[in-house]
């Protein structure tokens, strides 16, 4: 195991910011979305709170970013124990696993709520085709979310102590 002091905390940091990739990606998922919601509402207006979906799924993403960040910054204390370089990149992996896994289900979630909710006012049937397909998409970033917690449990287990 690595126990290198000092410089673990410049990782925990950038963890941290990975964690703003996820932001992005609910921040993309929600303006593409978004348009085809305002696109749709001119063709059929009574179906645009039913067509909001994508958007709402959209930012559930930047929770999960959240969660990951404050589980990543209460497992730095300086006050407590060394913080090793295995712990710093323990919460490096973490925060790109979960940042990276929202940006991609963004993207994802954007593209097929633009398309799905533009469908959706021509042919009424594909509603549930296209939740099914934002399902499967938001959980791509759960599994992101799965696997940063799993990663950033794992800071702390380097000590022999």
């Amino acid at each position: 195991m690595v126990k290198e002091k000092l410089g673990g905390r410049g990782e925990a940091g950038r963890g941290v910011a990975a964690v703003n990739e996820v932001g992005m990606g609910a921040a993309y998922g929600t303006a593409k979305s978004g348009v085809g919601v305002a696109s749709m509402g001119v063709m059929r207006p009574e179906l645009v709170m039913k067509s909001i979906v994508p958007v709402v799924m959209a930012g559930v993403l930047g929770i999960y970013g959240l969660i990951i960040a404050v589980i990543i910054s209460t497992g730095i204390n300086p006050k407590a124990k060394s913080y090793y370089l295995f712990d710093g990149y323990a919460h490096l992996s973490s925060g790109l696993a979960c940042g990276l896994a929202g940006l991609s289900a963004g993207m994802a979630i954007g593209i097929v709520g633009d398309a799905g909710v533009r469908a959706n006012a021509q042919q009424p049937k594909l509603f549930v085709g296209m939740i099914l397909i934002l399902i499967f998409a938001e959980a791509l970033a759960l599994y992101g979310l799965i696997v940063g917690i799993i990663l950033s449990s794992r800071a702390g287990q380097s000590r022999a102590d």
